[in-house]
C-alpha cells in the first residue's frame, strides 16, 4: 500500500460540510458582505448593537415564511398565500382574546389551526385537481384576505394584554423572543430537510415527480404535508406579528410572500424544483432584511425598496437559469 496513502489524512465530514456550504453559496456570501460592508460605511447608525438586534428581529417573519415556501418550491409548487395567511391569524388569535374572552393558549392555538386549514386546503386541491399551486394559492390568497377584513370587521383590532404582547417583544438575555422562535424552526426545518425521509422525499418529488411517484412515494401525502406546514408557520408568524404591533390588523404583510420568495430564490433554492438548501435560504433571508434595514437607515423611498427587490428576483432567478443552461450542455 503507498505509505502516502496510508498516512494521507481524510478531512473530518464537518469540515467537509463546511467546505461544501461555502462553495455551494459563494455567490450570496460575496453579495451578503458587499451590501454589509456598503452600508456599514454609509450608514453610522448600520452597525450599532441596537441596529443589529432590530434586524435579526425584523428578519424572523420572513425566515418563517421563507422556510415554508422553500419546500413549497423544492416540490415544484409556489405559495402565494403566506402573507394574507399572517393577517388571518393575527386578527383570529386577537378577536379571540379581546372579543370572545378566550384565554391565550386557546386564543393562540385556534390562531394556528387557521393557517393549517388553509395550508391543508391549498395542499389538497392541489394533489388532487392537479391545478397549478400558483393558481390555487393566489385564489388562498384573496381568501384568507377577505375572511381576514370580514372577521375584523374592516379594521385593526386593538387588545392591551401585556402577557399577549410579551409572546413578541419579550427577550431571553439579549435576545429578542421571536429570534428565539426562529432559531428553533431553523433547526427543526434543518432535520427535516436533511436528516429524514420525508426531505429526501421532497427532493425526489421536486427532480421528477413522475419517477418519485413509481418509487413509491405517495407524492399526495408529502405535498399535503408540506402546504399544511407553509400554512402553520405562516399563522405562527402572524401571531407573533400581532403580538408585535398589540393589534390584529387585516391590512398587514401584504407583499411579504415577494420578500419570501426573493431570500429562498436568492439563496439558490430553483423555481423548477428539487434543487435547493436552508442554508442558501438563511443567508438569503439576511441579506434581504439587510438590504431593507440599510435602504430605509439611508431613507431611501419604499417605492424604490419594491424596485431593488424586483431586480434582486429577477436577477436570481436569471442566474439559476443560466447555471442550468451550463451544467446541461
Amino acid at each position: 500500500m503507498d505509505s502516502k496513502k496510508l498516512y494521507q489524512r481524510k478531512t473530518p465530514p464537518f469540515w467537509e460540510s463546511i467546505q461544501s456550504y461555502f462553495k455551494t453559496n459563494i455567490g450570496i456570501l460575496a453579495a451578503f458582505l458587499l451590501f454589509f460592508t456598503t452600508l456599514s460605511i454609509w450608514s453610522e447608525h448600520f452597525l450599532t448593537s441596537s441596529n443589529m438586534i432590530n434586524v435579526m428581529r425584523q428578519i424572523t417573519t420572513n425566515a418563517n415564511l421563507a422556510v415554508g415556501i422553500m419546500l413549497c418550491i423544492l416540490i415544484g409548487g409556489i405559495d402565494l398565500s403566506v402573507g394574507s395567511v399572517v393577517a388571518l391569524s393575527g386578527v383570529v388569535t386577537v378577536k379571540l382574546i379581546v372579543e370572545a374572552g378566550m384565554s391565550i393558549p386557546v386564543a393562540f392555538a385556534m390562531g394556528l389551526l387557521s393557517g393549517v386549514v388553509s395550508g391543508a386546503a391549498s395542499g389538497l386541491i392541489i394533489a388532487y385537481t392537479e391545478m397549478p399551486p400558483f393558481i390555487v394559492t393566489l385564489a388562498m390568497q384573496n381568501i384568507c384576505r377577505g375572511a381576514a377584513y370580514l372577521i375584523a370587521g374592516g379594521n385593526p383590532i386593538r387588545i392591551t394584554q401585556g402577557a399577549f404582547e410579551s409572546i413578541g417583544t419579550g427577550y431571553i438575555g439579549w435576545a429578542p423572543l421571536p429570534v428565539i422562535y426562529t432559531a428553533v424552526i431553523l433547526i427543526c426545518a434543518f432535520f427535516i430537510i436533511n436528516k429524514s425521509r420525508l426531505g429526501r422525499h421532497i427532493y425526489a418529488i421536486g427532480g421528477n415527480k413522475e419517477a418519485a411517484r413509481y418509487s413509491g412515494i405517495n407524492v399526495k401525502r408529502v405535498e399535503i404535508f408540506v402546504y399544511t406546514l407553509s400554512g402553520l408557520l405562516a399563522a405562527f408568524s402572524g401571531i407573533i406579528y400581532a403580538a408585535r404591533m398589540a393589534s390584529g390588523q387585516p391590512a398587514v404583510a401584504i407583499g411579504f410572500e415577494t420578500d419570501a420568495i426573493s431570500a429562498v430564490v436568492v439563496g439558490g433554492v430553483s423555481m423548477t424544483g428539487g434543487v435547493g438548501t436552508l442554508g442558501g435560504v438563511i443567508l438569503g433571508s439576511l441579506l434581504i432584511g439587510i438590504i431593507s434595514n440599510g435602504l430605509n437607515l439611508i431613507r431611501v423611498s419604499s417605492f424604490w425598496q419594491y424596485v431593488v427587490k424586483g431586480i434582486i428576483i429577477l436577477i436570481a432567478v436569471y442566474m439559476d437559469m443560466y447555471r442550468k443552461r451550463k451544467e446541461r450542455f
